[in-house]
């Protein structure tokens, strides 16, 4: 029996699905493939088995109109044959986001987007209530991106099973853990019996229905795809296990419009894994997603080589113990691409150095790199009695600094053009004007932000003709107040308290 939808909308999932062979192992001995085409584009697509003898061919369309499709394989004696219609997108549907601007994003249809993310590890992986507060509360929230892993993850506080497995088999007992002695239980830990050719279909329905549902409330989907948290095995598989793992993840995931690939969370910790192993995922990657979404890998102690081609943008854990989000400029130059900084630490009370910097230390950290031209991340590592981290699980934020992202977003999103990047301003100051030079010159748009100096005025000066709307951002209490119109030599005063930011731009006569 198959099933072919009629139509879809641009940058929709269209899934075909297919009855087909079962004898054998329907995950390695067969295969399917899709082929679509309007005219303008045309995609081929690899398929995979979804169990209970299903094969599926996933597609997003870039345009509307007419599209015709075969399916053809070994799954099936009969190629499948036939048309759709993609209808025009719905309104908050602006497509995939790609790099634009050089170190910025936008949306395909030319929306800018920024993205400030945050990192629940494993928050698909619990129970439905607790996914359900998380989805609330991220739509409480400002953010708009979520790193999470797809395998379960193994370290502090994470300790439990989660509610699937990616393979058929069984895990370890893990009534032998404990907060003490979990680190002797890493990587295949004794007691694993995994048959790494067969998936486990329902672990990966599961993760496509979060991905669906974090699309909904408009937040991308930064999918860890390997990490060295590990007491299952999954972290050293054979080369061919991982070649199959990774083709079958692109092909069930790829054509969800709001997914990033992070090939891994600290990549260098994986020591089963070599540069050579990373470089053949990239390229496996590359070929087999038609669409071809972000894609970064993220470090511990050494940055990977960003330069390489395949690499979208910078996905950067800090590795100073201070210095963090002044080191974005550095990036940017290094690098020429978007610099987002997915872990800058973490506001909580961990024991751990990278988990306990307070809620101020964090926006201060979100300004600094946004202001440099980069794009922080946020992190929440309260340690309660419950043991629920939002981290790790998701659940409910406890902190201070989430509830003022939402603010800096707003900022951000008033930028003439796309993006910001650092300019020159004064030794203690932080300037931020549009990346595109010609804007910044017609509006005079820019900000300088004081850290965590407390300056009680500042004084001004440009030219002796143009006029400028003068306003104080208070980045912690979110407020703007509008100083009003200046022009010449200025004085703006200020509270005398941290984390404030002035912003500046010519007046609307002046402007126009």
């Amino acid at each position: 029996m198959n099933y072919i939808p009629k139509s879809v909308e641009k940058w929709g999932v269209f899934e075909i699905s297919c009855s087909g062979r079962t004898d054998g192992n329907p995950f390695t001995d067969y295969n399917i493939r899709g082929h679509f085409t309007n005219g303008a584009e045309s995609v081929e697509t690899d398929g995979f088995y979804d169990g209970d003898g299903i094969y599926k061919v996933r597609f997003m369309p870039s345009f509307e109109g007419e599209y015709q499709f075969s399916v053809t394989g070994t799954f099936s004696e009969e190629p499948i044959r036939g048309s759709f219609m993609v209808t025009p997108p719905s309104p908050d549907n602006h497509g995939p986001v790609r790099s634009a601007n050089q170190f910025h994003f936008s949306y395909e249809d030319g929306s800018p987007y920024y993205p400030l993310g945050t990192t629940c590890y494993v928050w698909e992986l619990q129970n439905d209530e607790r996914i359900a507060e998380t989805l609330d509360m991220l739509k409480e929230s400002g953010f708009n991106k979520l790193r999470f892993c797809l395998f379960p993850k193994h370290y502090n506080y994470n300790l439990g099973e989660p509610r699937s497995y990616p393979y058929e088999g069984t895990p370890m007992n893990s009534s032998v853990l404990t907060e003490e002695n979990w680190s002797d239980y890493t990587e295949n830990a004794p007691g694993n019996h995994w048959d790494f050719t067969r998936f486990h279909p329902a672990h990966f329905q599961h993760i496509e229905r979060c991905i669906a549902a974090l699309g909904e409330i408009g937040v991308e989907a930064d999918l860890i795809v390997m990490h060295p948290y590990d007491r299952w095995g999954f972290s050293c598989m054979t080369p061919e296990q991982d070649e199959l793992y990774w083709k079958y993840v692109v092909a069930r995931f790829a054509a969800y419009r709001n997914v990033w690939w992070s090939l891994a969370n600290e990549y260098d910790l994986l020591r089963h894994k070599s540069l050579a192993d990373w470089e053949r995922y990239a390229k496996i990657l590359c070929q087999k997603d038609p669409y071809h979404h972000l894609r970064s890998i993220h470090n511990c102690g050494p940055h990977y080589d960003h330069t390489r081609p395949w690499i979208t943008h910078c996905s950067i854990q800090r590795q100073d113990l201070y210095k963090t989000a002044e080191l974005t400029d550095e990036w940017r130059i290094r690098y020429q691409k978007p610099v987002v900084l997915d872990e800058i630490a973490y506001e909580g009370n961990l024991p751990f150095g990278w988990g306990n910097i307070t809620g101020e230390e964090m926006i201060r950290r979100f300004w600094e790199a946004a202001m440099r031209g980069g794009y922080p991340g946020h992190g929440e590592t309260y340690l309660t009695p419950e043991r629920i981290l939002w981290w790790s699980h998701g659940g409910k934020l406890k902190g201070e600094s989430w509830k003022r992202i939402a603010f800096l977003s707003r900022i951000l999103y008033q930028t003439p053009g796309i993006g910001l990047a650092p300019a020159k301003g004064n030794w203690d100051d932080v300037c931020a004007v549009p990346e595109d030079a010609l804007r910044a010159a017609q509006t005079g748009y820019r900000i300088y932000y004081y850290s965590f100096m407390r300056p009680c005025f500042r004084e001004f000066y440009f030219d002796d003709t143009a006029k400028y709307q003068v306003e104080v951002i208070d980045t912690w209490n979110m407020t703007i107040e509008n100083q009003g119109v200046f022009q010449g030599k200025f004085q703006i005063n200020l509270p005398g308290r941290q984390f404030m930011a002035i912003r500046l731009q010519k007046a609307a006569m002046e402007a126009s």
